[in-house]
């Protein structure tokens, strides 16, 4: 019995001493020596439940970002949205698109129009005519006619709605043609020859004028004298 009291306090001096040696513990090294179960873990080592730390924190979620999110291009003053003297015999609610000069006009009568900058046809695209609205929308898909697509057989055979479309936040289509009113993503365009053949302007231009136009509303598309003029209404 004496020698088991013995190897007992032998353990016991053995364990302090190894407490001894491992002095004050790091919290970020493991527990020395698993294998003696017995020995209490250092507080030091105890994880804090109260003081998170930034590996712990929900990451934030961003929402996605529109078109309104992005960088904003500054129109010159021509082409931002105004209220202009514009003498004409067509009734109010008339839609006049001055090609060359890259305008386009509702007319409010009593000699005066809202004015509001566009994009219009490149070389070979521009048309003249009159038209009227047949349909309206919001956000519309974009579906590309075959001819653009055999220029451009990379582009998708169709595209939903949304920010990310090149028809913008609204549409206003034009009679039985392929052309349409309607708003882009890169209003950096307004006030230039780039399209082909649609009429185009800033997101919260189109959405102002779509607030605005009725179905059925007579359409004039003015002929640029400086382009191949198409009287039909089709691709140049």
């Amino acid at each position: 019995m004496t020698h088991f009291r013995i190897a007992g306090r032998s353990a016991a001096a053995a364990a302090v001493a190894i407490v001894a040696l491992a002095g004050p513990a790091n919290a970020t090294q493991p527990l020395p020596f698993p294998f003696l179960p017995f020995l209490p873990q250092p507080a030091a080592i105890q994880p804090m439940a109260y003081a998170p730390t930034e590996q712990s924190m929900p990451a934030v979620q961003a929402a996605p970002q529109d078109e309104d999110a992005s960088p904003v291009t500054e129109l010159p003053a021509r082409l931002k949205r105004q209220i202009v003297s514009y003498a004409t015999r067509e009734a109010p609610g008339t839609l006049i698109i001055d090609t060359p000069n890259t305008y386009l006009y509702y007319v409010l009568g009593n000699g005066r129009a809202l004015r509001y900058g566009i994009g219009v046809g490149r070389d070979g695209f521009t048309w003249s005519g009159v038209q009227s609205i047949t349909k309206k929308a919001e956000w519309p898909d974009w579906t590309p006619p075959p001819e653009m697509i055999a220029r451009q057989p990379y582009l998708p055979r169709h595209m939903a709605g949304g920010p990310g479309n090149p028809l913008g936040a609204r549409a206003m289509y034009l009679g039985g043609t392929i052309y349409r009113i309607h708003g882009t993503n890169a209003p950096s365009t307004i006030g230039t020859h780039v399209s082909s053949g649609c009429i185009r302007l800033t997101n919260d231009d189109v959405s102002d004028l779509y607030s605005r136009v009725s179905v059925g509303a007579k359409v004039i598309v003015l002929p640029d004298s400086r382009r191949a003029d198409n009287s039909s209404g089709r691709r140049g």
